[in-house]
Parts: structure tokens; C-alpha cells; sequence
């Protein structure tokens, strides 16, 4: 068996595109690498005819291009629903305006693979509401590199000075855009004024998305892109996650592996795997951000118990635990065609 993994514009330009971003999809991406060389199958992340099977990450022109070549050689076509109307939406300024012809063309790519995977039950739910055939979609999370994302004390001290961070921290990671949740953000950081307030990731011009305020809490930090995640996580204590919109939410699954206790928004996405005030808190709205965070930061015990529980997400989502489903998936994939491997 021999796959060719491909993510457009990665190599594009010597890779200048996908520098200094962060994105969870890279992260997934490099994830499927890791996994692939943990089964042992042969890959390619540039096409040639000996693959078998095209797994691409993206529904771009060039992707699309590559499908139906993989489909007129006969080959299989796999497909990762990383991109969704609803998560696509509230990123760049533009898209609104584009969301009815977005969609259509989202429908059009991914109704060419033979087999979709889709980050969670929510994105697979999404999907067949598009119209798209339930039975070539599996729900298959982006995983979390456990060898990668863990606790380090020496991470730990050399992010709480790198970042001048002396009191409780709360921190997020992601792309500074507003779907991302940078209104509750603020808002919460404005209530607990004793306490730091950091955002790891990139921020994008105003050409691009709405600008953050001028004027920011003086208890807030937006550090831009950070070479060192690991350090950045580590030098969180309390993980928020404000986010409207996810299809899995990688930033989180990196959370859980470092041992934070994890506040989130309550939405959809999370159903069956996040679970309140179990491995995690969930708020509805900007008071109960308010109301749970509080509950952290006083109680020791508590952030302590959905540390314990977080570390238990990661591992049922890990590389290791996930990679015999993908190897399933893809057997099942080449069987009608009497593949070996």
C-alpha cells in the first residue's frame, strides 16, 4: 500500500505559506505523517502513479485537480473535511459574501472522494446535512502527539519569564480571528485583573479580519506567532477556549495532553467527548466564562481533578490509539480492489 498525502501549497514557494501560521490543520496534517510511519506504510507527499491511494487535506483547485487524476487512474480518494461553511465563515472578512457559492463547491469536492473523514461526529452531522452520502463518511479525530505535547517543568519556568507571567495565567492558542472568540476573551480578562491573560497566534493584518482594539487590558498579552508551543502551553495554567465555531478544536487536544484544566464554550462540536464539569467546564455565555473561570482560580482541587481528566482526553485521542482505526479504513478502502499490502 502506498499513499500520497497531500497539503496544498506545502511545498509551494519552499513552504513560505504554511511558516509561522500554526493552524490546526498543519498540525493534522503532520499528525498523518506520524502515523503513516507508525503502520509503516509508504508514502509520497507529491503524486506519482505507484500510490494507491490520494489523501488530501484540503478542497482547494489544486487538490481538486489531483482527485480527478487519482480517479481516471483508478485510484482511491480520501478526503479530510478540515474545511466547513459554518467554521469558514467568521475567518476572513470576505467570506460571508462568498458562503452560498462556498458551499456549493465544498458539496461539489467533497462528494468526489471515496471516503471522508471528518474531524468529529458534529462535522460528520454537518456534511450529510449538505447532502453528502453518510456511509462514505467516518468520523476520525485529528489526534494529539502525546511524545510532543506534555508537562515540563523546565518549559514551565522558562515560558512564565520568557513572558513575564508571575500570577494564575490564562491562556489560549489559535489564529487571532474573531471566530476564535477574542470578544470573550477581553471580556473575561477585564473582570480578573489580578490575574495574565495570554493569546498565543497569529495575527493577521486588518486587511484580512477585524482588528483587535487599540487600547488593550493592561493584564492582556497577544503574542503573535510563537516558535515554541510547547513552552506556550506550559506556561499556561488555566486553558480557555472561547471558540464559536470548531470541527474538532486541535488547539484543545494539545491542552489536554500538557495537563491544563480546559474552559470552553458550549457548542455543538464537543458533544460525547467533552463533558462538563467532568474533563472540562463548558460556558454558555460571557457570565458563565466569568462564573466557571472564578471556580479555577480559586479552587486548586478542581483545576487539579480536570487536569487529571484532561490528560485522559489526550490519550484516547493520541497517535497511538487512533492509527489501527486509520489503518482499518484504509484496508476496507482498497479490499473491493484485491489490493495487497
Amino acid at each position: 500500500m502506498k499513499i500520497c498525502l497531500y497539503l496544498e501549497f506545502y511545498h509551494f514557494w519552499g513552504g513560505r505559506i504554511y511558516k509561522k501560521i500554526g493552524t490546526g490543520l498543519l498540525s493534522s496534517y503532520k499528525n498523518q505523517k506520524i502515523m503513516l510511519d507508525r503502520l509503516k506504510i509508504s508514502y509520497s507527499e507529491k503524486w506519482d502513479d505507484s500510490s494507491d491511494i490520494l489523501q488530501a487535506n484540503t478542497p482547494w483547485l489544486n487538490s481538486l485537480r489531483l482527485i480527478k487524476k487519482a480517479h481516471r487512474q483508478n485510484k482511491k480518494v480520501i478526503i479530510w473535511s478540515h474545511v466547513t461553511v459554518e467554521d469558514a465563515m467568521a475567518v476572513f472578512r470576505f467570506m460571508p459574501l462568498i458562503a452560498p457559492l462556498f458551499k456549493k463547491y465544498l458539496i461539489y469536492v467533497y462528494g468526489q472522494a471515496d471516503l471522508i473523514f471528518a474531524p468529529t461526529e458534529y462535522t460528520k452531522k454537518l456534511l450529510i446535512a449538505y447532502g453528502l452520502s453518510a456511509d462514505k463518511i467516518v468520523a476520525q479525530s485529528n489526534a494529539v502527539n502525546l511524545k510532543k505535547y506534555y508537562r515540563d517543568k523546565t518549559k514551565k519556568l522558562s515560558g512564565k519569564k520568557k513572558y513575564n507571567l508571575e500570577t494564575i495565567t490564562i491562556g489560549t492558542m489559535g489564529l487571532v480571528i474573531p471566530r476564535k472568540g477574542i470578544d470573550t476573551f477581553l471580556t473575561v480578562a477585564k473582570k480578573f485583573s489580578n490575574n495574565q491573560f495570554v493569546w498565543f497566534g497569529k495575527i493577521y493584518s486588518s486587511l484580512w479580519v477585524k482588528p483587535l482594539p487599540k487600547e488593550l487590558p493592561q493584564n492582556v498579552k497577544f503574542t503573535n506567532y510563537v516558535d515554541d508551543v510547547i513552552e506556550a502551553y506550559n506556561a499556561m495554567d488555566i486553558f480557555i477556549f472561547p471558540s464559536y465555531e470548531e470541527n474538532e478544536g486541535m488547539a484543545i487536544l494539545e491542552a489536554a495532553a500538557v495537563g491544563l484544566p480546559i474552559l470552553v464554550r458550549d457548542i455543538p462540536v464537543y458533544e460525547g467527548w467533552l463533558i462538563h464539569n467532568k474533563n472540562c467546564l463548558k460556558a454558555k455565555n460571557d457570565r458563565e466564562f466569568k462564573k466557571y473561570l472564578s471556580q479555577l482560580i480559586i479552587d486548586k482541587n478542581l483545576r487539579a481533578r480536570l487536569s487529571a481528566e484532561a490528560k485522559k482526553i489526550a490519550k484516547n485521542k493520541s497517535i497511538e490509539t487512533l492509527s489501527q482505526k486509520m489503518l482499518r479504513e484504509y484496508k476496507k478502502l482498497l479490499v473491493p480492489q484485491d489490493k495487497k499490502f
